[in-house]
């Protein structure tokens, strides 16, 4: 019990830290990856503890998968490229 306790406390933890070595990017798909993958480990801990079977883990690591992906896919911030005379880009907010 004592060992599920703390994987309960340490996997979270362990998934947020991680996420801050990420570079900063605005793609979709790197945010859609990220979301996933928080929600898979934050999914399989939950699972784990509230089913306590590894079935239950997985189901959990899935369905906070597809629900990570979907909100990091959605909250991406939305910039388009715009270029001056000198060609030079510059982000602007899309129409």
């Amino acid at each position: 019990m004592k060992t599920l306790i703390t994987a309960t406390i340490l996997a979270p933890c362990l998934v947020f830290g991680l996420t801050g070595c990420v570079s900063n990017t605005d793609s979709q798909r790197d945010r859609m990856l990220i979301g996933a993958g928080m929600g898979a480990a934050t999914g399989a801990v939950i699972g784990g503890v509230a089913g306590s079977t590894a079935g239950a883990a997985v189901a959990g690591a899935a369905l906070g998968a597809l629900g990570g992906g979907i909100i990091g896919v959605v909250t991406t911030p939305r910039n388009c490229i715009a270029r001056d005379q000198d060609g030079t880009p510059y982000k602007v907010r899309c129409p």
